[in-house]
């Protein structure tokens, strides 16, 4: 795919050209020398406790509890420094004007991601309960993004300080304001933020999240979505980069390939910050409907009728075309998902590691919440058909080789499994064994470092990219707690 891709610990992607990636050779025979040995003498990895950001009492507690009542000392100690990280090295928590706020970096880059930055501090809210400053933690993170959403509902990307002029100033052809770190229009960007308000809420019973600021931040993101439907004109955004890499920039103008308007949004990017192919992306636009739910929910409750009337009618209108434009037929898998649409009858039939992907809808969303009464079984009849076909080597991006089997994506280049999607088989599965296998995957490919990466050479796990990605660290730590609260014996 990239003729001059290496497989190094240096990212080959332009995007991550500022990236420190520092090789752990010596830390790469450690797993294997441990898990030989059958001692629980694991090296001590994790940022000392005067060096880490913040500190939870609940979280501490968790991990005693875990490490002590696990079998598999070294998938607990992989737990002890992988659930924590996003706490220990990428939140920075201050108090403005009264309002906690809190900047979350996604590891070795230093700006704060919507969608990452979500998903980093999603796995700890279970725990807000007993303990209020993690309470006010998330808390400040709700607040800090709808800053961002105000600022620019386009970006993908921020920095803390916000006059801070990005780098990709002098590449990208598009309207770049001072405090963004990179404007790449993505659906889910503005979906993760809704998904961890709703979440707040229910964990905590706190509403206070969901003031003024929110509500101008939401009606904002309901019109960007609007936008991006498209029925009128392309919309106000338009995106190009100067590169060699066809995967960081947006044809024909910046506007993408064209589309046949029909109710679903156009994401001119994936998750993973690459450039859709046909711009109706499947899994974010299921993420969208899911969070206009959410965020209907939450209009009822603080009586806000306009926002109520907009975001319902929106969700309407994302549902129905989800239903009618969202599955193909194939030969091999029946009726399933396809990644990418253009309204026009063309479709792409893969899947990418980043989430949302189609591999990770159950995790994200619940296919009974429709209130219309679509059958529930069909949904999820479609998704079986879509994840045996993800799950294969009719995927382009399933990758299987000596190491490992998982799926990838064109952000790292081939034949790199990316852990996230080994994480998110476990998490979307049933099947005790496959349980099981995702997590012995992932006890056998760290590398010895005790962290998740972003991605691995399928034939040796010690060719990584990214050996701080708080993002994959947090959610294993996600995935293992929900093996040992549902099934503890796979932790033998």
């Amino acid at each position: 795919m990239r003729e001059k891709f290496t497989y190094s610990f240096n990212l080959t992607m332009q995007r991550r050209k500022f990236i420190q990636q520092t090789a752990l050779a010596g830390a790469a025979l450690m797993a294997s020398k441990y898990a030989a040995a059958g001692t629980t003498d694991f090296p001590v990895v994790r940022v000392v406790e005067g060096q880490r950001k913040f500190k939870s009492v609940a979280v501490e507690k968790l991990i005693a509890e875990i490490q002590k009542n696990t079998g598999n000392k070294e998938i607990a100690w992989m737990f002890g420094n992988c659930f924590p990280n996003t706490l220990d090295t990428t939140v920075d928590f201050e108090m403005i004007n009264g309002r906690p706020d809190t900047y979350v970096i996604t590891g070795d880059i230093d700006a704060m991601w919507l969608r990452d930055s979500s998903a980093q501090v999603w796995p700890y809210l279970p725990l807000c309960k007993e303990d209020k400053e993690l309470q006010q933690l998330i808390k400040g993170v709700i607040n800090r993004q709808v800053k961002c959403i105000l600022k620019d509902p386009y970006a993908n990307a921020f920095y803390k300080d916000e006059t801070k002029i990005s780098e990709w100033q002098k590449t990208d052809v598009t309207d770049m304001k001072p405090g963004i770190h990179e404007r790449k229009w993505e659906i889910d960007s503005l979906c993760y933020p809704i998904r961890l308000s709703y979440g707040y809420w229910k964990e905590t019973g706190d509403t206070s999240v969901f003031d003024e600021q929110w509500i101008e931040a939401m009606k904002l993101v309901v019109k960007t979505f609007k936008e991006q439907q498209r029925f009128n004109s392309a919309g106000p955004y338009h995106f190009e980069r100067n590169t060699s890499w066809a995967t960081d920039g947006v044809p024909l103008g910046g506007y993408g390939y064209p589309v046949k308007p029909n109710g679903l949004i156009c994401s001119m990017f994936r998750p993973s910050d690459d450039a859709t192919i046909f711009p109706y992306l499947i899994p974010s636009n299921w993420f969208a409907a899911a969070s206009l739910e959410q965020l209907i929910a939450v209009a009822k409750l603080t009586r806000n009728t306009s926002l109520l009337n907009e975001a319902g009618d929106l969700k309407t209108r994302v549902f129905d075309a989800l239903i009618h434009y969202s599955a193909v037929q194939t030969p091999a898998y029946g009726k399933m998902f396809a990644y990418e649409v253009n309204g026009f009858g063309s479709y792409n039939l893969m899947d990418d590691a980043n989430v949302p992907s189609l591999l990770s809808l159950p995790y994200l969303i619940d296919f009974a919440f429709n209130e219309d009464g679509y059958n529930k079984k069909i949904q999820e009849s479609l998704y079986f058909s879509t994840r045996k076909f993800v799950l294969s080597e009719n995927n382009p991006f399933f990758f299987k080789g000596k190491a490992a089997e998982g799926i990838g994506g064109p952000h790292a280049g081939m034949d790199m499994i990316w852990p996230l999607s080994i994480i998110m088989r476990g998490l979307t599965s049933t099947d005790d064994k496959e349980i099981k296998y995702c997590l012995d995957t992932l006890q056998h490919t760290h590398a010895g470092t005790g962290f998740m990466h972003e991605s691995f050479h399928k034939d040796d796990p010690t060719k990584f990219t990214r050996k701080w990605f708080a993002w994959a660290n947090t959610i294993f730590g996600e995935f293992v707690w929900k093996v040992y609260r549902e099934r503890p014996h796979l932790l033998g």
